[in-house]
């Protein structure tokens, strides 16, 4: 499956074509309570990541929350 992550178009070969974005995180190891995700152009709520499917072509953008300040 070919996904534009980030900008970066990408082949995610190893992902069945029937993934959900719940499982393409995980796919990733990215850890859900610490990002945010758009899904061609739509913020998608963490709630509805099992539900959304991921097709050919689609794009995502993933924001990694971190931590920390200015002291």
């Amino acid at each position: 499956m070919r996904l534009t992550l980030n900008g970066e178009l990408r082949d995610f070969s190893s992902l069945a074509h029937a993934t959900t974005l719940e499982q393409f995180i995980q796919h990733l190891e990215l850890h859900p309570g610490r990002i945010a995700v758009e899904h061609n152009g739509d913020i998608i709520p963490r709630g509805a990541w099992p539900q959304t499917a991921l097709a050919e072509d689609d794009k995502l953008e993933v924001v990694h929350f971190v931590g920390g300040g200015s002291r």
